[in-house]
């Protein structure tokens, strides 16, 4: 994403929301997650936690499958690449806008 007035440090507002950032940072670092995983780890109710995973599948940034464990029903999430990337970036994105502010720069 580019800089411009409205974003000025570039960064991505799909990847950026807070809920969607935890999700993308725990994913990138795992194999898979369930949905009852990442339902703990944001502190998401369902319904929540749903419509940021189809936010993030429409963008194809994660992969959705649902799959029978038994007799239960299971959700399991994976990252695809260009989630990767998204995530990679935007951290990378945020650390150097924290370094150029520890620097007294905030333009590169």
């Amino acid at each position: 994403m580019k800089e411009n007035a409205e974003n000025p440090a570039g960064l991505d507002r799909l990847v950026h929301e807070p809920a969607r950032l935890i999700i993308l940072t725990a994913l990138s670092e795992l194999e898979s997650a369930d949905f009852l995983f990442l339902l703990r780890l944001a502190g998401l109710t369902k319904g929540n936690l749903s419509s940021h995973l189809d936010k993030l599948e429409a963008a194809g940034l994660v992969e959705v499958e649902k799959r029978f464990v038994g007799k239960k029903t299971n959700t399991l999430i994976r990252i695809t690449g260009s989630g990767r990337a998204a995530v990679e970036e935007h951290w990378r994105r945020l650390d150097d806008l924290r370094h150029r502010s520890l620097q007294g720069n905030p333009r590169p």
